[in-house]
Order: structure tokens, then sequence, then C-alpha cells
């Protein structure tokens, strides 16, 4: 009786200590600073990454193909937290109920098309397809249908283009700039895309490919511009040639509810 007793004691002492440990090792996140020491998870490739690699003290920095495996190891308890674009966030918050965005903005970046160094001709073209899409009211079409304020996106119809292929390269899973809509690429970018394939007399060819392969192949000649919510950063300008600015973002922390 007494050995029984003793087990009984000494399995809620574990169980006790256990429950105090757990309770101790969950530390509310509510602000970057929070962050420091924290298992992060972010997109490979991406200024999220950078960002936690220049800024956040002891951090163990985890790297995804997609901002959605990321909120899935969120999901399991895997990490802490994610740092992400915002808008890519807001909609795995909406796929995720348990999951949050902290109200908090920090790291303004402005996202832009990338072109293989020296290329004048096709940076001055995206360029004017740009200015022209600002100038005529496109852009603002373009934002209302893909950023709607009721959330519900509209797909515009897709443009029309011909002649020899221009091959846009992107990651297809950073909605509502690129993702993927049954088997068809579809976004922000694509639509943008086909504007400037259009404008070059051009047939637009879109190649999928992990984010942080895309610089690589557009050196290569795989492709031949980017358009995938890249922000134009100082450290990136030593490989590519970037387009005017085309939309300015914020870095969100997701964590669990």
């Amino acid at each position: 009786m007494k050995k029984i007793v003793f087990g009984i004691a000494v399995a809620v002492v574990v169980a006790l200590f256990s429950a105090s440990c757990s309770k101790k090792a969950h530390v509310a996140i509510t602000s970057v600073e929070d962050l420091n020491g924290k298992r992060i998870g972010c997109q490979a490739g991406t200024t999220g990454e950078l960002y936690v690699e220049e800024n956040i003290a002891d951090a163990t920095l985890k790297s995804f193909k997609t901002g959605m495996d990321a909120a899935l190891d969120l999901k399991n308890g895997a990490i802490d937290a994610i740092i992400l674009d915002e808008l890519p966030a807001k909609e795995i918050v909406k796929r995720n109920a348990d999951l949050v965005i902290l109200d908090i903005q920090f790291a303004t970046e402005e996202y832009a098309i990338a072109v293989k160094k020296g290329n004048a001709a096709l940076l001055d073209s995206i360029n004017k397809t740009i200015s022209t899409m600002k100038a005529d009211g496109t852009y603002e079409q373009l934002v209302n249908a893909f950023m709607p304020v009721d959330g519900n996106i509209i797909v515009p119809e897709t443009i029309e283009t011909s002649g020899d292929a221009i091959k846009m390269g992107t990651n297809a899973a950073f909605p509502p700039f690129e993702y993927m809509e049954g088997a068809t690429p579809v976004g922000f970018d694509i639509t943008m895309s086909q504007m400037i394939a259009r404008d070059c007399g051009k047939k637009l060819h879109v190649v999928d490919m992990a984010f942080d392969g895309l610089i690589a192949a557009l050196q290569s000649n795989a492709i031949d511009f980017i358009a995938a919510g890249m922000t134009a950063t100082d450290e990136r300008r030593k490989n590519v040639d970037f387009s005017e600015p085309y939309y300015s973002s914020n870095q969100v922390i997701i964590v669990r509810k």
C-alpha cells in the first residue's frame, strides 16, 4: 500500500513540475523585442529571414519553402512565431482561425520587378508599363481586385499576349500577388506581368519556382524578369536591376492565439 501511495505521490509531483516548467517556457509574444531567443519561421530567401538574422538576438531561425508551411509548424508548436509580409500573412490567418497577426508593423519595404543586370531595354519597358498603369487608373483597379476591403478577390480576365515568349519568374505561394487557382497562376503580379508582356509584344510564360532560386534563374537566363513581391534591397541590387517600386508593404508577426 505504501508503495502505491508513494508511486502516486511521485507521479503527482512530476506532473506538477512538468506543468510548472511548461508555463514558464511559454512567454507571450506581444512585441518585436519578445522575439529575442525564440524559434522564428520565415520563407526562405525573403527579407523577413534577413531581418531575423540582423535584428533578433539569439533567435533560432527556421526557413520554409512557403509561408503556409511555416504556419503548419507554428500551429504544431514547432516554432514560436512567423515573420512575413503583411498581405500574405493576412491570407494565412484567414485560413487558420487559431493564428493571429500582432497589431504592430515594422520594416516597411517596397516591391519592384527585377531584370538581369544591364538589360536596360526591358527595364525601360517595364517602368513605362508601371507608370502607365498608375496614370490611367489600371493600377488602382488591380489593387481593388486583389486587395478588396471586403476580402473577396475578383481575378480580372486574362490579358491575351502573343509573340515570342517572355519568361516571368515567380513563387506562386504568395497571395494575393501570386498564387494558384486550380492549375492556373493568378495574382496582382501575374496580371501586371501580362500587361508588361503585351506592351513588349511578347507572349507571357509564367515560371513557378522556389523564391530563393529566382535571382539565380534570372542570372542564368532561365527567366527574363522576376515579379514575386520581391523587395528591392541594396543587397539584391548587387545582382539584379530593379524597376520603379510598385507596392509598399510591411513585415508582420504571426503567433498562435
